[in-house]
């Protein structure tokens, strides 16, 4: 379906000619009409189908087409700073040609950042992209008038409530007018965030896209190995890739383990760097720059990095452990092979851990090779697993 379609306003469509989109994507074809018809919606859609563009693109349409004011008009809660970032970043490409304005609201600033952010509220940033606390800090104080809010966005809603946002989103709900319209976008839709629609949402339609699988280009091996041997096999891998990798990422289910993996590989003479939330804004802003810009050539991170973020040109993801959700996988290792281009995804499995990595190889619907270690390594775990009285052949690494 051409943007043409759904007749956004002259100014708009100019600006999507201008960034070069032509055709929606399905996530964008089936929910854009019905935001424009001012429905309710909870719709599940990964990152990298488009879900941004489906509801920015209506809403800055219509904002487009209303008497300007010196309020806020539309909220989107974001899980991170990072997300927050990127969506504002977003809107301004989409709203070039528009006289609509838009600012990220986020934590871990200074002092001088605070009374920026507090100057964007009072005098009416259209569209304000925010993360949960510091909105709330925001409005602890009277200067934030609510009353104009038209829209509710929550990207990424599952994350949200792994994060433990859900009495924040509900605090920040209850001080918005009544009559507006909630838009609940989440990767995953379980039971939790259908509760948590039904007390946000009037009579919504439904959108769900299945789980995309893993592009064609990723091509995905793992090793079967102990807990102790995975630094170092991380560092032979890197070593054996050799300096023609430009982007690599490196995922690690802990703020220690990818402290550890950042400082084995800097002395093995691999520079590295982190990413977690452990750092500060500056550092990780710096830090996400850098890595685009190729000053960095192999990030290690926590999960901060699997979701909304897009960086292009990835070359090599590796997981250092196996994600608990099947879904985080395909998160995780879509951040290669990105634009139709080649990549390579490979992953550590320890032998607690075939269980999951069982419930992975069943939502991709494929076998992903086990390969042996190098030569130098001591022997991997062996093992056998009962799953629904079926044995799961004993794990022999093969090439």
């Amino acid at each position: 379906m051409n943007f043409i379609t759904f007749k956004f306003g002259s100014e708009l469509q100019e600006g999507l000619e201008m960034m070069g989109f032509k055709n929606a994507t399905p996530i964008q074809e089936k929910a854009i009409p019905l935001i424009q018809k001012g429905r309710d919606l909870i719709a599940c859609a990964q990152t990298g189908t488009g879900k941004t563009a489906a509801f920015v693109l209506p809403i800055l349409d219509n904002l487009s087409k209303i008497n300007q004011s010196d309020k806020v008009k539309a909220i989107i809660i974001a899980p991170t700073r990072e997300l927050a970032k990127q969506i504002d970043m977003q809107i301004e490409g989409f709203s070039y040609f528009t006289n609509s304005s838009s600012y990220p609201i986020y934590g871990g600033g200074t002092g001088v950042e605070f009374d920026k952010q507090k100057k964007a509220l009072k005098k009416g940033a259209d569209i304000i992209i925010c993360t949960p606390g510091r909105l709330l800090a925001h409005l602890d104080f009277n200067y934030f008038d609510t009353s104009a809010i038209e829209y509710l966005i929550l990207d990424e809603a599952d994350r949200m409530l792994d994060m433990g946002f859900h009495d924040d989103i509900m605090t920040i709900a209850k001080q918005l007018p009544n009559k507006k319209q909630t838009l609940l976008f989440s990767a995953t839709m379980p039971n939790r965030i259908r509760e948590l629609a039904k007390k946000l949402l009037k009579n919504p339609r439904s959108i769900s896209l299945e789980i995309s699988k893993p592009a064609t280009g990723i091509t995905q091996t793992a090793y079967l190995c102990h807990d102790s041997q995975k630094v170092n096999l991380a560092k032979a891998i890197l070593k054996t890739k050799g300096e023609n990798l430009s982007h690599v990422l490196v995922f690690a289910s802990s703020i220690k383990s990818v402290r550890e993996i950042k400082k084995t590989l800097n002395k093995a003479g691999m520079k590295a760097s982190e990413m977690h939330s452990g750092l500060d804004q500056e550092q990780r802003e710096k830090t996400i720059i850098d890595f685009k810009n190729k000053k960095i050539r192999i990030l290690v991170a926590t999960d901060i990095l699997s979701r909304g973020i897009d960086i292009k040109g990835i070359e090599l993801v590796i997981n250092y452990e196996v994600p608990n959700d099947a879904e985080d996988y395909v998160h995780r290792i879509g951040r290669t092979a990105r634009a139709d281009r080649k990549g390579e995804a490979i992953t550590f499995i320890n032998s607690k851990q075939v269980q999951n990595f069982m419930n992975i190889e069943k939502l991709i619907e494929q076998e992903v090779p086990k390969l042996n270690l190098p030569k130098k390594f001591k022997e991997a775990p062996k093992y056998q697993i009962i799953a629904k009285k079926k044995k799961w052949r004993n794990f022999k690494n093969k090439k």
